[in-house]
C-alpha cells in the first residue's frame, strides 16, 4: 500500500556497499524500518543520505507492505530544516543518545500520535533553544509517558519513589529512590522544556539521574538494552 505520511529518523544503519536501513518513527504507522537501495552511491536519487539523519522531520511518500518486511521509500522531503541539531557538537550528541534510547524503547508499529507529536515537539525545542544540559532528563522522563509507564504522582510527597511500580511511597525498598534523585524527579515532572534553564544540575548528578532513569527502563521494558552513546555524552558534559 502506497501511504502519504510524516515522519521522523530515528536511525540509519550502513547495509553492504551502498544501502542504508534506516527506522522511521510515522505518524500514520508507528516504527517502521526501510530499505535505502544504492543510496550512497547515487548522486541523481530523489532520496539524499543527509536527509536521514536522527531526529530529520520528513514527509514520505512510501510502500508499506505491512508482512515484518523492511518497507521502501519512493520520496522524502525535508519538513522541518533544523538550525543547529545537526551542527552543535552537544545537540548532536544529546540526539545521537537519544535516537538510541528511541531505537530501543520503541517497538509498536501502530500509530501512536500522541508520541508523534511529542518527538516533533520535543526536537523543534532542542533544536531552537540554548538551554539543553539537561533537556534529555526531562524527554526521557516525558517519553514515559507514551511508552505505558510515566510515575503516579498521586502521592508525590511521600519520602521514596518505587522504580519497579512506579510509584510513591513512605517505605524504602530495594527499588526505591530517596534524597538527591527524589528530589530531581519531583522537579521535572512538574515542569515543562521552557522551564529547564532554571533546573541547575552539577554533572554528577545529572549523571546519577539518567543512571536512575536507564534503571527504570530497564524494569519496564522487556529487553531494554542500555545506550553505548551515554559514554559520549557524559564525557561531553565533563
Amino acid at each position: 500500500m502506497l501511504v502519504n505520511t510524516r515522519a521522523i529518523v530515528i536511525s540509519a544503519l550502513k547495509y553492504g556497499e551502498a544501502d542504508l536501513i534506516v527506522k522511521c518513527f510515522t505518524e500514520e504507522a508507528g516504527l517502521k524500518t526501510y530499505l535505502l537501495r544504492s543510496i550512497l552511491k547515487s548522486k541523481k536519487g530523489k532520496l539524499r543520505t543527509a536527509m536521514f539523519q536522527p531526529a530529520t522531520q520528513l514527509e514520505l511518500v512510501a510502500m508499506h507492505k505491512d508482512k515484518g518486511t523492511l518497507e521502501s521509500i519512493r520520496e522524502a522531503k525535508v519538513l522541518q530544516p533544523y538550525l543547529s541539531l545537526h551542527t552543535d557538537i552537544l545537540k548532536s550528541s544529546i540526539v545521537l543518545f537519544l535516537s538510541e534510547m528511541l531505537r530501543n524503547a520503541i517497538q509498536e508499529e501502530e500509530e501512536n500520535r500522541p508520541l508523534y507529536a511529542f518527538l516533533e515537539h520535543a526536537f523543534m525545542w532542542l533544536d531552537l533553544n540554548t538551554h539543553t544540559a539537561n533537556f534529555h532528563l526531562l524527554f526521557l522522563l516525558e517519553l514515559t509517558k507514551y511508552l505505558g509507564f510515566y510515575p503516579d504522582t498521586s502521592n508525590i510527597n511521600y519520602s521514596n519513589f518505587n522504580l519497579e511500580s512506579g510509584n510513591f511511597e513512605n517505605v524504602e525498598t530495594l527499588y526505591s529512590v530517596s534524597e538527591k534523585n527524589l528530589d530531581t524527579l519531583k522537579i521535572l515532572l512538574g515542569i515543562n522544556f521552557d522551564a529547564l534553564s532554571e533546573l541547575k544540575l552539577n554533572q554528577r548528578r545529572r549523571a546519577a539521574f539518567v543512571n536512575m532513569l536507564l534503571s527504570y527502563y530497564e524494569l519496564h521494558l522487556h529487553s531494554f538494552r542500555k545506550p553505548k552513546s551515554l559514554a559520549v555524552l557524559s564525557a561531553l558534559f565533563n
